[in-house]
């Protein structure tokens, strides 16, 4: 199958199927014409990559990953399970980071609140 008809058959676009293969995430063959042609692997393996994506992790990330993927073995297995443990300790300080960066504006929303009330009080009273 062309480009076009995976990207349907995968719900992504076109672009994003030409940065996977840019990234080395994806393979395709070409026609004498240049062309990428693709087989219905192609659609579990753009799948994969959009689930990985959706959790959070980078093009290099998953580059890192795709050896447990294309070469399966224990060794690579519990090297994939460690860098995504890596990945979820990142995503857990970032959303640490947020919660205090939410709570310091909650914090000044309660002080822009209570000048506001003095305000109104000092113009009736």
């Amino acid at each position: 199958m062309r480009i076009g008809e995976l990207a349907a058959r995968a719900g992504v676009s076109v672009r994003s199927l030409r940065y996977y293969e840019e990234q080395g995430l994806l393979t395709s063959t070409r026609s004498a014409s240049g062309q990428r042609h693709y087989t219905d692997v192609h659609i579990e393996r753009v799948t994969f990559l959009q689930r990985m994506y959706a959790a959070g992790l980078s093009s290099r990330t998953i580059t890192e990953l795709l050896p447990c993927v294309d070469s399966p073995s224990e060794a690579t297995s519990d090297a994939a399970l460690e860098r995504m443990a890596e990945e979820r300790d990142r995503l857990s300080e970032h959303i640490e980071d947020l919660i205090r960066t939410r709570e310091a504006l909650d914090a000044l929303m309660a002080t822009n609140r209570a000048h506001r009330a003095g305000l109104k009080w000092t113009a009736t009273g």
